[in-house]
């Protein structure tokens, strides 16, 4: 078989999720995912199964071909992310989305990923990020004595007119984030993609997460949402367990929107 041809075969068999046999044929991506199987399990929390997270990563490698344009060490670094931090990959749930992004793969924490990870802290009580519209009855005020208050709408309720997260923790503290279309819309056109990937498909719980993040920089937080946070937005190239501590370069804009220019 000539190069080329091998290389038409690898392209067919790492976009439909095929395992290329040994001998003189590539390496596809699908092969490298599967032989990272062990590595996986190691990484994944004892409640999650290796097996599940192959098979979504191999879905999602076949729903977006461009992320088998990408470098082999980012999306197996994104994977290997996922893995650790105890999200699923790819977008099903919306724990973590995998973008493909000037040849490499971007991991981008979800709004879900994010409360699953503070949900896993023994600090936290609760945690709710919600859309307020038009026709919802909305009052809130900063200050010393703070509240919050959002009875929303059974019908018409129109457009969005503000966003916001609240949390509480064991120890009796509060705090919540509100921010408007406009506060979100800043966010979204300093992303590194505004214009596709999770904000395109998954608006409103990208707003979400948003005014999420924004919370959790008032609040306590545990180790594992803490390295989320830190590789949101990042790509990772080496898949060994201990690089989770080093989280790789950031997408300029990504990390720059969700912190106000501080970096993690």
């Amino acid at each position: 078989m000539t190069s080329t041809a091998r290389n038409a075969v690898a392209l067919r068999a790492q976009q439909t999720g095929q395992i290329q046999p040994a001998g003189d044929q590539p390496l596809t991506l699908a092969h490298q995912i599967d032989r990272m199987r062990p590595e996986i399990a190691r990484a994944l929390p004892a409640h999650m199964d290796a097996d599940r997270i192959a098979r979504i990563a191999l879905t999602t490698l076949r729903r977006t071909p461009k992320l088998g344009e990408c470098s082999p060490e980012s999306f197996l670094g994104a994977l290997m992310t996922c893995s650790q931090l105890g999200v699923e990959p790819g977008g099903p749930t919306g724990e973590a989305y995998l973008v493909p992004f000037k040849g490499e793969v971007t991991f981008v924490l979800g709004y879900r990923g994010m409360a699953k990870l503070f949900w896993q802290s023994p600090m936290a009580k609760s945690l709710s990020a919600q859309v307020v519209y038009e026709g919802d009855h909305f009052v809130y005020e900063y200050g010393l004595d703070q509240r919050l208050i959002h009875r929303p709408a059974l019908t018409g309720r129109g457009k969005p007119i503000a966003y916001y997260a609240v949390a509480t923790t064991t120890t009796g503290g509060s705090a919540f984030v509100v921010l408007s279309p406009e506060d979100i819309e800043k966010h979204r056109k300093h992303s590194a993609f505004p214009n596709g990937g999770p904000w395109r498909d998954h608006y409103e719980a990208m707003a979400r997460k948003t005014c999420v993040r924004e919370l959790f920089k008032l609040l306590p937080t545990s180790v594992e949402l803490a390295q989320a946070t830190a590789h949101d937005g990042t790509v990772r190239t080496d898949a060994s367990l201990d690089s989770i501590d080093a989280p790789g370069p950031y997408i300029a804009g990504e990390l720059e929107a969700a912190t106000g220019g501080e970096t993690q």
